[in-house]
């Protein structure tokens, strides 16, 4: 049966922007991806660079971020902080930030990892208390990530779902602190707890997927807009 393609208005009216759309949204999702393969690329290229040995200054967060760090100094202890909903194998639990003061007098704040929930007052695990000169080893991280889910924070309750270092600075009584957090390693630990981190560049990388389906969309939509307008020979000429 010999068939011919006779576009009608208001279908194409309506498949038109709406095929211009999703392929807007594609190439969107497919400059993303470019965008996020090169962040990926330039973080796995810090991580594997030097570490500073001095806190970084004057520099933009995002320029220093994934940068490891080896800094000598000490813990201030007595002004520890508590990030909650942290897990750690399962379990439910605190990450531990303290405050610590470089040699040069610098100061940052140090998430130096996991603790269980019956582990949070440092009279429950006085070896982790580490006084005196020592040398702490992580990796630069923004502070203060959130989302529309993230509670307020209420640092008159020395409670904490988002690392604001500025506010945490007042909170502890500390002068001008470095706008960053200082992710440490994981390391022995005398009684095991805080446990540190390891690290891994993981940033969430899902644009291909995005962008495979908002351009199938618009291949599906060129399918049935054609063959909706594909009519037979001898209904084409009565219409």
């Amino acid at each position: 049966m010999n068939r011919r393609f006779r576009p009608t208005f208001w279908p194409t009216a309506m498949s038109v922007p709406a095929f211009l759309v999703l392929i807007a949204l594609g190439s969107w999702q497919a400059n993303r991806l470019a965008w996020k393969e090169e962040l990926i690329r330039a973080f796995a290229e810090r991580v594997s660079a030097e570490p500073f040995t001095t806190a970084p200054a004057g520099r933009a967060v995002e320029e220093v971020e994934y940068r490891r760090i080896r800094l000598s100094g000490r813990y201030l202890n007595d002004r520890e902080m508590f990030l909650a909903g942290r897990t750690f194998n399962g379990r439910g639990g605190w990450a531990v930030l303290t405050p610590f003061q470089a040699a040069d007098g610098a100061l940052v704040i140090v998430d130096r990892g996991w603790v269980p929930l019956d582990k949070k007052e440092r009279q429950t695990r006085p070896q982790s208390l580490i006084d005196g000169p020592t040398t702490v080893e992580g990796v630069i991280r923004r502070a203060n990530i959130r989302n529309y889910f993230t509670p307020d924070n209420e640092p008159e309750k020395n409670l904490w779902f988002s690392a604001d270092v500025e506010a945490m600075a007042r909170r502890a009584g500390l002068p001008e602190i470095r706008p960053y957090l200082v992710e440490g390693l994981r390391q022995p630990i005398p009684g095991g707890f805080p446990v540190g981190g390891e690290i891994q560049v993981a940033l969430r990388n899902d644009h291909l997927q995005y962008a495979v389906t908002w351009f199938a969309l618009a291949v599906a939509l060129v399918v049935i807009y054609v063959l909706y307008h594909l009519k037979p020979a001898d209904e084409s000429k009565d219409r």
